[in-house]
């Protein structure tokens, strides 16, 4: 019995010591982190695939997601202390690309709408992690393994950093393309306007124009019928000696009478005669 305690203590012991080299490193990070010039500090902002790494707001502020307020505005004071343009004038333009990328980290933690996404973010980050290594371990289990390596607290802390960073830059992704689908959106519905807009002004126009043009088309039709009429009343008089001459020769010519049938007609009736 007292074998199982000693065991117990042992790992218990093992625990600690595993927990107490992970703060370790972790100081000495934050330490190395900690003595980074204003040069160092504005390469690290602005380093390549600083466009997804800046999303993530613990990576840029070096803290991390169970940081307290309070510290985090000390690590956003000393921060942009360091980077601030008016402190790097001799590189003014980069410093303040990496001074905008400090206040927009912190904007977003203080935002407690924006907190609550970026802790979502990480819980969100650990559990896939956490994942991953339960399929990890069994496999290692099978194996005869008791541990991984992902074990190791730095490690895992390091994966975890790894999947914020993804998801991160994943529904930053997400978000510009639902953006740009919105204002395609807004570009369609505001062609629709401008076009139905457009057919409606064409549409007054033309009933403006044809408004505007009604006494010159009732002016024109009677001008036509006026023209029309005194050309068939001079054509009609034109051809007047025509058609008297004309009836004239048929009077003189008479009119053949045609023989016609009323009826049955009987024979002549002769008398008889007698001998």
């Amino acid at each position: 019995m007292a074998t199982g305690k000693e065991e117990k203590k042992d790992d218990t012991n093992e625990d600690e010591g595993t927990f107490d080299q992970f703060l370790s490193e972790v100081k000495q990070i934050e330490k190395r982190d900690s003595v980074l010039t204003s040069a160092q500090q504005i390469d690290r902002l602005l380093r390549p695939g600083s466009k997804y790494a800046n999303l993530n707001p613990y990576d840029v502020l070096m803290i991390d997601p169970e940081t307290p307020p309070e510290q985090i505005r000390k690590a956003y004071r000393k921060l942009s202390f360091l980077v601030h343009p008016d402190k790097n004038i001799e590189a003014r333009e980069r410093a303040e690309n990496a001074f905008e990328a400090v206040n927009k980290a912190y904007k977003m933690l203080d935002d407690p709408e924006q907190l609550e996404y970026c802790k979502g973010v990480w819980e969100e980050a650990k559990a896939t992690v956490d994942s991953k290594l339960k399929e990890k371990r069994k496999i290692a289990k099978k194996d005869g393994k008791e541990n991984i390596e992902e074990d190791d607290p730095a490690k895992y802390k390091q994966l975890v950093h790894n999947a914020m960073m993804k998801l991160f830059a994943d529904y930053d992704i997400k978000k510009q393309q639902m953006e740009e689908r919105e204002a395609n959106e807004r570009k369609r519905q505001k062609d629709l306007e401008e076009e139905e807009q457009a057919k409606a002004k064409r549409e007054k126009e033309m009933k403006e124009q044809w408004e505007s043009d009604r006494v010159e088309r009732i002016t024109s039709w009677r001008d036509f019928q006026s023209k029309r009429e005194k050309e068939m009343k001079e054509q009609w008089e034109s051809d007047r000696v025509e058609r008297i001459t004309s009836w004239r020769d048929f009077q003189s010519k008479g009119v053949k009478k045609s023989k016609k049938i009323f009826g049955y007609k009987p024979p002549k009736h002769r008398q008889e005669k007698r001998t």
